[in-house]
């Protein structure tokens, strides 16, 4: 009989905190950690505890992290997957259910205390680099909006956290606020005071056509950054890569190296981040509390660098749901990170879909 579901404990929290706050990790640590997170998640998440018994992948027979089943990205819209019960969880975020209707995958939360400090060391060692505070402008909407958002709460923490007193939103129930925006981009290029632009992907594009509908575009000051995150989801015009960053530049006069684009998702706690868009192939880099492979998506196999395969990340910010999500995004494996290519298609794809299949049924079992 599976135990009550209860919230990790007070001591694994504690070294869980301590282990994401370090500096860095090798390969034994974060094993060590990866092994005792898995063996609370075995212990009070019942579908996977099923799968893992059908596999023959227990805490006594687990001895690599490498060797914890991964759960495919698409077993979030149905099952529930959380060591905590749910009622007693302090936030779920939810995927945008765009690509199997109404259904929508939940990645449930005790609290936010690990996400929020992965949120933060990551953001600051990637985007800030140096910098305390910037004037952040989030072309989103807020928590209050959203609030089953995580990409909401993300932006929302890196103005709280990052930005200087005129900080603020620029996306509200009523569309982009278009006015203020300018005036705010007028006076950042007054003063000189570099800007940090946020937002959804497909947001910056909508706000580049308002801006070229109005005749209008800056050079913003140097120093200037922007991160894009999300992709277009339909929801606005699609660009490639170059011609996105080029209209980037030529809206707010901020180069392709000073460009950024965040990699993450509703199902993982930790973003994986790139140095810039000047150079081709662009690598995305997470953090030490985060780990990349790329395997076959039917025999689970990990693949040799450099080939093309379906990207696992293994979190150990998931404490609560699961470790290792399979998730359907094409890449191959590059010096100290990986490329991103895309959304599988064909083999891979099928693979995709039979992975989630296998997993539901010994899920159900």
């Amino acid at each position: 009989m599976l135990p009550k579901r209860t919230d990790v404990d007070s001591q694994l929290l504690t070294d869980l905190l301590d282990f994401i706050a370090a500096p860095a990790a090798d390969e034994a640590s974060f094993n060590a950690m990866a092994l005792r997170l898995f063996a609370h998640q075995y212990a009070y998440n019942l579908p996977l505890q099923r799968v893992c018994q059908q596999r023959g992948r227990t805490p006594r027979t687990v001895r690599d992290w490498r060797e914890i089943p991964p759960v495919p990205i698409n077993a979030f819209k149905d099952l529930t997957l959380s060591a905590q019960d749910i009622g007693a969880c302090q936030r779920v975020f939810m995927t945008s259910g765009t690509t199997r209707g109404d259904v929508r995958g939940r990645h449930y939360h005790p609290h936010l205390q690990v996400y929020d400090l992965s949120m933060r060391l990551n953001f600051q060692r990637h985007i800030l680099r140096g910098h305390q505070r910037m004037r952040v402008m989030v072309l989103f909407p807020g928590e209050d909006q959203m609030p089953h958002s995580s990409l909401a709460h993300y932006l929302a923490l890196a103005r709280e956290h990052f930005g200087t007193p005129d900080s603020r939103h620029y996306i509200d129930a009523q569309g982009l606020r278009l006015d203020d925006w300018c005036a705010d981009l007028h006076q950042a290029c007054q003063q000189a005071q570099p800007v940090l632009v946020l937002g959804a992907s497909y947001s910056l594009v909508h706000a580049c056509d308002a801006l070229a509908a109005q005749g209008l575009n800056f050079q913003l000051p140097a120093g200037s950054q922007i991160m894009d995150t999300g992709g277009f989801k339909g929801q606005s015009r699609e660009l490639n890569p170059d011609e996105f960053y080029a209209t980037l530049q030529r809206s707010l006069g901020v180069a392709p190296e000073r460009c950024h684009n965040m990699y993450g998702m509703t199902e993982l706690s930790t973003q994986f981040y790139d140095a810039g868009q000047h150079h081709r192939p662009v690598v995305k880099r997470g953090a030490h509390w985060i780990r990349t492979r790329v395997l076959d998506p039917l025999s689970g196999q990990e693949l040799p660098a450099g080939q093309v395969g379906v990207l696992a990340h293994t979190d150990l910010g998931n404490f609560n749901s699961v470790l290792t999500i399979l998730t359907e995004d094409l890449g191959h494996v590059h010096e100290d990170g990986f490329v991103l290519l895309g959304r599988a298609q064909g083999a891979q794809a099928k693979g995709c879909s039979l992975a989630v299949e296998s997993f539901l049924q010994a899920a159900h079992a």
